[in-house]
């Protein structure tokens, strides 16, 4: 039997920067004169930098021209960076520092498969940067989930066949993508919305060292 090697997703599954995201937005819509609530940032999730903006504009029934959209666009990101500059190692979420752990010492490899452009910079906040095998990012890929594009490659880089990958996800496309490509699905987060997937999980708490033996059978 092959060995197995697992892709972690980044954002709800070894952090949560989708708060930081939400604080930029919500910063943004104050400036134009609305608020935006935390029910109203769901919509944004797992959405576009770009799609997001446009969402904003009509909860706040906001017009812009393209070139003031394209200065907030900026506005918010260098604002996001500013909050993710501050993240330390705190800010990982519970049961992942073990499970890379044990991974290590059972010297099952294991990658990012993330669509931000700011995972190396996070992952480096978190002093994580040096225990992945390979990070795969936005900048990496060309398609978004739930394309499969970004899992396929880590698992090229890591050297394994697709099928012998074992996904950590908390977002539907992100499930889907990991389905697409036959790799194990383990999703993180409400089953309601990720139906579909091999494994379902409320938090990354159950992201348990008896779970991980499982997977790797």
């Amino acid at each position: 039997m092959s060995q197995k090697a697992f892709i972690f997703d980044l954002d709800g599954v070894i952090v949560d920067t989708a708060k930081y995201h939400f604080l930029a937005w919500k910063e943004l819509a104050e400036s134009l004169g609305f608020d935006f609530t935390e029910e109203q940032n769901e919509l944004l999730k797992g959405v576009s930098r770009v799609r997001s903006l446009e969402i904003l504009l009509e909860i706040g029934n906001v017009e812009l021209s393209q070139e003031e959209k394209d200065k907030y666009l900026h506005e918010k990101n260098e604002q996001y960076l500013r909050y993710i500059a501050k993240m330390d190692t705190r800010e990982i979420l519970p049961g992942i520092p073990e499970l890379l752990l044990f991974l290590k010492s059972e010297k099952i490899p294991f990658a990012l498969g993330s669509a931000s452009k700011n995972a190396r910079l996070i992952l480096e906040n978190l002093k994580l940067l040096d225990d992945f095998d390979a990070i795969v990012d936005g900048n990496d890929v060309s398609t978004a989930k739930p394309d499969p594009e970004v899992f396929l490659i880590a698992a090229k880089k890591l050297g394994k066949k697709p099928e012998d990958c074992i996904v950590i996800e908390d977002a539907a496309a992100g499930v889907q993508a990991a389905n697409s490509a036959l790799m194990t699905s383990v999703a993180i987060g409400d089953p309601e919305v990720l139906k579909g997937a091999d494994y379902n999980l409320k938090s990354t708490n159950e992201l348990t060292l008896d779970l991980a033996r499982r997977l790797i059978g």
